[in-house]
C-alpha cells in the first residue's frame, strides 16, 4: 500500500496542473495493513483512509469508497497494481477533451491464461445477453469518471450494486483505453471461484431477464416433447400390446433428465429471488469504523 502511495505521487508531481486526494478504503484486513495506513495517512494528509467494521465484501466496499470522493473527477484503481497507474496521465488528458469516463480496456494479461479465459467468456456473453446496452467487454472498473456520473451513482438505492455494469448502462460518453494488465505485484488475491461466481451471477441478474425466459422458453419445450413421446409410447403399445414391452428404463430416464432440468432453472429462478431480497432488506453498503484525514 505504501508503495502505491509513493507511486501515485510521483504520477502528480509531473502533473502540477492538478490537486488530488487519495482515498483508500479498508475492508477490515486481518494483516499490518490498517497500520501501514495509519503511517501513510500521518505522513501525507492527502492521503484519506476509510477503515471498516467487518469485511463486507469487495463490491459493497469499493462501490462505498467510490461515492466518498468529491473531486472533479475519480480515478477508480486496485492498490495491487494490476491498474497501471502509468495510464493516470492519458485518462486526464481525454477528460479535458470532453470524455465523461475514460476507461481501461485489459485487451491483454499476464495473470493465469485460464482466468483471464474464463472473463472474456464471461465479458461476451453478458454482453449479448444484457437487456440495456451492451455491457462493457474486458473492463474491470479501472477509469476516470467525471463527478457528474459519481452524483448519479451516489444517489442509487441499490445495496449490492454492479458497478461494472451501470458504467455501460448510464450512456455516458465515453473514451476507452486499451492496456496489458501486469502480474499482481503485492498481496494475494481472494478472488477465489465463489466470488468470481458471485460477481458473474450479480451481472446476470443485475443486467439481463434472459435465463428467466430461456428457463421458461425450454420448459415449455421439454413439456410438449415429453407429451408428444408419452403419446408415441401410448400409441406404440396400443398397437402391439402384447409384443411390446415399455419397461422401465425410459420412465427412469425421463425422469432423472426432467429433475435436472428443473433443478437447474429452479436455481437461476433462486439467484433472481435472492437478488430481491437483497434489495428489499435495505442494508448499508458498509459500517465504518473510523475515517482519516477526511476532516483536514
Amino acid at each position: 500500500m505504501a508503495k502505491m502511495v509513493e507511486t501515485l505521487n510521483e504520477v502528480f508531481q509531473k502533473l502540477p496542473q492538478y490537486t488530488f486526494e487519495h482515498v483508500i478504503i479498508d475492508n477490515n484486513s486481518t494483516d499490518n495493513t490498517q497500520e501501514v495506513l495509519r503511517a501513510q495517512a500521518a505522513k501525507y494528509k492527502h492521503v484519506k483512509v476509510i477503515l471498516n467494521e467487518a469485511n463486507f465484501g469487495w463490491i459493497k466496499s469499493h462501490f462505498h469508497g467510490l461515492v466518498q470522493c468529491k473531486g472533479d473527477a475519480v480515478i477508480f484503481m486496485s492498490s495491487d497494481f494490476q491498474d497501471p497507474p502509468s495510464l493516470i496521465p492519458q485518462f486526464l488528458e481525454k477528460w479535458e477533451e470532453g470524455f465523461r469516463l475514460v476507461i481501461g480496456i485489459k485487451k491483454q494479461s499476464k495473470e493465469n491464461f485460464l482466468i483471464f479465459g474464463m472473463r472474456k467468456m464471461f465479458y461476451r456473453l453478458l454482453s449479448k445477453v444484457s437487456d440495456g446496452p451492451p455491457t462493457i467487454q474486458n473492463f474491470t472498473g479501472f477509469g476516470l469518471y467525471d463527478q457528474k456520473f459519481i452524483s448519479v451513482i451516489r444517489d442509487l438505492d441499490d445495496p449490492y450494486p454492479y458497478f461494472r455494469g451501470l458504467v455501460s448502462e448510464f450512456g455516458f460518453r465515453r473514451y476507452e483505453i486499451p492496456y496489458e494488465q501486469p502480474k499482481r505485484m503485492v498481496g494475494k488475491s481472494n478472488a477465489n471461484f465463489f466470488r468470481l461466481y458471485d460477481l458473474a451471477m450479480l451481472g446476470f441478474t443485475s443486467h439481463s431477464k434472459m435465463p428467466l425466459r430461456l428457463s421458461a422458453f425450454i420448459g415449455f419445450f421439454s413439456s410438449i416433447v415429453s407429451f408428444l413421446v408419452a403419446l408415441g409410447y401410448f400409441i406404440y403399445k396400443l398397437i402391439y400390446w402384447y409384443d411390446f414391452n415399455v419397461g422401465m428404463a425410459p420412465m427412469v430416464i425421463g425422469v432423472f433428465f426432467f429433475s435436472s432440468v428443473q433443478l437447474f432453472f429452479i436455481g437461476i429462478i433462486g439467484e433472481y429471488i435472492g437478488a430481491i431480497h437483497t434489495h428489499i432488506r435495505k442494508r448499508p453498503l458498509v459500517i465504518e469504523r473510523e475515517r482519516i484525514n477526511f476532516d483536514s
